[in-house]
């Protein structure tokens, strides 16, 4: 093995590892976790070597950046699951619903609209998570917490399989409390997965019934700046 595939392996584990803890302080084995390796701004070659430790599901944030490294790397490893797990403009739509598995950033009715009249024409169904924007942050992405239960009663009435909800909570405050408010919401409205968890905060988001993970730093190191 190559020296970045020992790294690789070693920081997989480790994060692994650290998910195990977690969820074993709420009854869960570390198989009811989904851990997204985010690769946003990563190239290829580093990714590889992830790929080889034997992670499977990857998140992008923007279409066009998945479009230029993706369709080689699973033509390579067929089993992977891809996430868009950024923000998603309306006339992206087709293009997601083309390249990614699943959806984490269905955040407004323009946005389910596009999506909607994408999958009809693919014939695809790609299942989504609803970004809720927790903190109230005007620069972030996220449906308001008033509006989620009708986004998610119009994405139900238009055949959009919803596995969940997600949220990026305000960063340098305690995230507990937005972690513990998303999961409310979700039982509320009788979705069972809660996308949320960072490399900072992954262990806090599963002991508060987080289902899918979404790290990048701790997987990868520090994402380059260019």
């Amino acid at each position: 093995m190559t020296t970045e595939s020992i790294e690789a392996a070693e920081r997989l584990n480790a994060v692994r590892d650290a998910a195990q803890r977690a969820a074993r302080l709420t009854g869960r084995t570390a198989n009811d976790i989904n851990l997204i390796a985010v690769s946003k701004m990563q190239e290829a070659s580093a990714i590889r070597p992830l790929i080889m430790a034997g992670q499977r599901s990857f998140g992008e944030n923007r279409v066009q950046e998945a479009q230029s490294k993706w369709p080689l790397l699973r033509t390579e490893t067929p089993d992977i699951t891809l996430h868009l797990v950024g923000q998603l403009q309306s006339n992206k739509a087709a293009d997601a619903v083309a390249l990614f598995d699943i959806i984490h950033s269905l955040d407004r009715p323009s946005l389910l609209t596009a999506l909607a009249r994408a999958m009809d024409a693919a014939d695809k169904r790609v299942p989504c998570f609803i970004q809720v924007n927790v903190g109230a942050e005007e620069q972030k992405g996220g449906c308001p917490i008033a509006e989620t239960p009708a986004l998610i009663r119009a994405a139900r009435d238009a055949d959009i399989p919803l596995l969940g909800l997600m949220c990026v909570p305000p960063a340098d405050v305690e995230p507990a409390p937005y972690f513990a408010l998303l999961a409310k919401m979700a039982r509320e409205e009788g979705l069972d997965r809660l996308s949320m968890g960072m490399s900072g905060d992954f262990e806090t988001a599963i002991m508060l019934g987080a289902t899918d993970i979404r790290v990048g730093t701790a997987l990868f190191g520090e994402r380059p700046t260019t």
